[in-house]
């Protein structure tokens, strides 16, 4: 009788042994992503307070004031004005699709604004993590707005 019982308990043992093996694989694998969920969200809040800073400086470079680079739609506000192009179209930012071409436009402005080509300007637009930050800290300065601002 008490082989019985052991073979029985030894084949469940067996049964269950590969389902804790992958509970315990699943738990490292949990613990893993939360340490690499972790570092990604530090790591972006740190290029965030970057583009913030940098966006900061380029505020006070252009003569606008600088603490409206941390509220969200005003900053789109004083980027049209930076760029030399009328408030109104930040209602043009809100628009899906246009949004992306308005916002190229307005980076290659400030670009020309600062001395810098079309070429910085499209730097501002797809990699403003690395060009703003050269804005910003670097040697340009604002020369105003190259495009007239028309209404």
């Amino acid at each position: 009788m008490t082989s019985i019982l052991t073979s029985h308990l030894f084949a469940t043992f067996l049964t269950l042994r590969p389902l804790l093996a992958q509970e315990q694989t699943t738990d490292a694998n949990n613990a893993a992503a939360a340490m690499g969920g972790a570092v990604g969200g530090i790591i972006g809040l740190v290029v965030g307070l970057i583009i913030i800073v940098a966006l900061w400086k380029v505020f006070v470079k252009a003569g606008q004031p600088g603490w409206a680079a941390i509220i969200p739609i005003v900053n789109l506000y004083f980027l049209c004005k930076v760029a030399g192009r009328p408030g109104w179209w930040l209602l043009l930012m809100l628009i899906p699709f246009v949004n992306f071409v308005i916002l190229i436009i307005i980076n290659i402005d400030i670009a020309k604004n600062f001395g810098k080509g079309a070429g910085f300007g499209l730097g501002l637009a797809f990699l403003g993590f690395i060009f703003y930050p050269i804005l910003g800290f670097g040697s340009a300065t604002y020369q105003g707005p190259a495009a007239p601002a028309t209404v």
